[in-house]
């Protein structure tokens, strides 16, 4: 554990708290998950379509961490399912934008009501006081997303100048 960790005990065990409510929602509702038919990479690429817009190949890559011939495949295989689409800029035709299609919203809606549902049957055998506090955690986890959010906005350079190009003579 690093002097940091050590430092505040109380957040390593909510951390411990949160990965052991994870394994056991994975572990009681993997049947209705696989059923949705992704894996979960494929879900996060789709997530984060969908949370970006339309974003080139070189972007989707970023944004998953991986090289753009890996990040190229995962979406052929979501065009090829239906979930996303190619299209190439008329800008910039070497430019392709991958979009999320309403097969891949619906998609992406089914998770949400899964987890939705996962939820509400938890909420069934919590008190309403109970509720109360696992509400009022939301909104302080909330908060601190917009929180990392701002920093991590505040700290991204900005786009350089464009520079001029030299005219042919």
């Amino acid at each position: 554990m690093s002097p940091k960790h050590t430092e505040r005990p109380a957040v390593e065990r909510a951390l411990q708290a949160v990965e052991a409510l994870q394994l056991r929602l994975a572990g009681a509702h993997a049947a209705e998950f696989t059923a949705l038919e992704l894996t979960m990479s494929q879900a996060k690429l789709l997530y984060v379509v969908m949370a970006h817009g339309p974003l080139t190949m070189s972007e989707v890559a970023g944004q998953l961490g991986v090289t753009l011939s890996t990040a190229s495949g995962a979406v052929d295989h979501l065009v090829s399912a239906g979930l996303l689409t190619r299209a190439d800029d008329p800008a910039n035709r070497r430019q392709v934008h991958v979009a999320v299609t309403r097969i891949g919203l619906s998609a992406l809606e089914q998770m949400r009501e899964f987890g939705e549902r996962q939820l509400r049957s938890l909420f069934d055998h919590i008190a309403d006081d109970d509720v109360a506090v696992v509400e009022r955690a939301m909104e302080i986890l909330t908060r601190a997303v917009d929180a990392a959010d701002r920093r991590t906005d505040a700290a991204e350079p900005t786009e350089p100048p464009t520079t001029q190009t030299r005219r042919s003579r």
